[in-house]
């Protein structure tokens, strides 16, 4: 498969993930209403885009990091290879869990 695909698949769970996982989505959102209140105008819209972001973008990084240390233990010294990007999707796709069945109800 070419590692377009990869990048594509990761994409899509950490997007699916930021947008339907409602538990992550409200612990980033009241922190940043917290944290940052002025940040985004006070507007409770653009809080929720950001907050959406923050949980797509972390659940990328947090799943990168098993396929990283694999990484790490063999030795690559290039771009990625295909067994580290499969930990990264698989990675993302088991992170993504508590978020599938809301995009299934829903679907975009």
């Amino acid at each position: 498969m070419e590692r377009n695909f990869y990048f594509i698949g990761i994409a899509f769970f950490g997007m699916v993930n930021g947008l339907f996982n409602q538990v992550a989505l409200l612990f980033a959102l009241i922190h940043v209403q917290v944290l940052a209140p002025s940040l985004l105008f006070g507007s409770t819209s653009l809080t929720l885009m950001f907050s959406s972001l923050m949980v797509s973008t972390a659940t990328i990084v947090l799943a990168g990091i098993p396929a990283a240390i694999y990484e790490r233990v063999i030795g690559a010294k290039d771009d990625s290879t295909v067994t580290s990007l499969w930990i990264w999707l698989a990675g993302t796709a088991i992170l993504t869990l508590p978020a599938i069945g809301g995009f299934l109800r829903i679907g975009l």
